[in-house]
């Protein structure tokens, strides 16, 4: 079992910064991808970004240039920086880890709760 739990949401003004947090916890042992996912009301839930064990990012077009993933091993952690904030990036932002499951030869997915990104004036 995996455990995430991210932190970092809040109400911020359009052009600001946020820097989320997913505090990893469990059997890390196997996460090949970490990734922040989010989900505004009747949208269905989307990638933002991802990270391999390896460093390799990926970033959905939308927030090219202006959000940054990142990760910790030393703290189990794993950052989402926003900067720029639009109004459209308001949803909730989830933390996802993938995991190869040795026992059973397939990858798992685990969730952590959610965070939520209000971007307004």
């Amino acid at each position: 079992q995996v455990h995430l739990v991210e932190s970092g949401g809040g109400l911020v003004q359009p052009g600001g910064s946020l820097r989320l947090s997913c505090a990893i916890s469990g059997s890390i042992f196997s996460i090949a991808t970490m990734g922040w996912y989010r989900q505004a009301p009747g949208n269905e839930r989307e990638l933002v970004a991802s990270i391999t064990n390896t460093g390799t990012t990926n970033y959905a077009d939308s927030v090219k240039g202006r959000f940054t993933i990142s990760r910790d091993n030393a703290k189990n952690t794993v950052y989402l920086q926003m900067n720029s904030l639009k109004p459209e990036d308001t949803a909730v932002y989830y933390c996802k880890a993938r995991k190869f499951e040795a026992g059973v030869g397939i990858f798992n997915n685990y969730w952590g709760q959610g965070t939520q990104v209000t971007v307004s004036s």
